[in-house]
């Protein structure tokens, strides 16, 4: 799973249905240290984020012949849920996960990029949905593609601002805030900070897309004015690779129409150096779900 620590391992088996079909098994805990129940004791969405990631790596080794040592790098990702299945109850939430891979392409023997979506099962009904789609790199193409930027040792840079205050952003603890504030209410700087346990539990050469995606939750929680709201859709691109060593801008957006359901929608874009790195709509809950 690309992770130093098991109580970070979500999946807890995977079966084979035929060459592009499987069924994963996983478990949500009841309490983690930072994927905190939202609105009113339910599962955060972003476990779910986190779990995609999650399978798109042991899929790929396990059942697509990647070999150990090659990068996987998220292009899209999108995930969606079903608020009525994600209480958090008196036992970890069990998981049954059906995945379809789709445009999967080789380049010779090699894995070269492969999309997948996903059905979350819980209980026997459908929890959540989602997908995305990585892309695979041989350790000498990845080196120099990064070398100038992989880590040479220790933690790399820390947080290079102060945090937005918690409570404004949902959140208990300024360490789990990966936003620093601006001049501008709608504009914040990225607060990558690398001692994080969770966010940054092994050494990286870049900004994790899981700190890109908080960050989005985050901002849109400002964006809202809407600390506690409940995350029904994310949808994700990822044009870049974010720099540690660089400044990064989040900017949020709240789009003119409600959906459907009545929940209101905020693009999130991330900026580095002028150029887009990152984006994401972010659709929450109406108030009261």
């Amino acid at each position: 799973m690309h992770r130093s620590a098991v109580a970070e391992v979500l999946l807890t088996g995977w079966r084979r249905v035929d060459d592009t079909r499987f069924v994963i098994s996983a478990q949500w805990p009841r309490g983690h240290s930072f994927f905190t129940p939202v609105a009113d004791g339910r599962y955060d969405p972003l476990i779910g984020c986190e779990t995609l990631r999650q399978i798109g790596i042991l899929l790929g080794h396990a059942e697509f012949g990647v070999p150990f040592g090659h990068q996987f790098l998220i292009q899209d990702l999108h995930f969606a849920v079903r608020p009525q299945h994600l209480e958090v109850g008196y036992e970890p939430a069990a998981l049954s996960i059906s995945i379809t891979c789709t445009q999967v392409v080789r380049r010779g023997e090699n894995l070269a990029r492969m999309r997948f979506e996903a059905v979350f099962h819980r209980d026997g009904q459908v929890a959540a949905t989602g997908g995305g789609s990585f892309s695979c790199l041989a350790p000498k193409v990845y080196r120099r593609l990064r070398g100038a930027h992989l880590p040479a040792g220790g933690r790399g840079p820390a947080a290079p601002g102060s945090p937005t205050a918690p409570a404004r952003v949902g959140r208990l603890s300024p360490m789990d805030v990966v936003l620093s504030p601006t001049d501008a209410r709608d504009r914040w700087l990225l607060r990558a900070d690398t001692r994080h346990p969770v966010l940054f539990e092994h050494a990286v050469d870049h900004v994790p897309g899981m700190v890109l995606i908080e960050a989005a939750r985050q901002a849109t929680a400002v964006a809202l004015d809407r600390p506690r709201y409940l995350p029904l859709n994310l949808a994700c691109e990822f044009a870049r690779y974010t720099e540690l060593a660089q400044p990064c801008t989040i900017e949020a957006r709240p789009l003119p129409a409600p959906t459907p359901g009545g929940g209101r929608s905020v693009l999130v874009t991330a900026v580095q150096s002028g150029v887009p790195v990152f984006t994401c709509t972010v659709t929450a809950a109406p108030d009261g779900d």
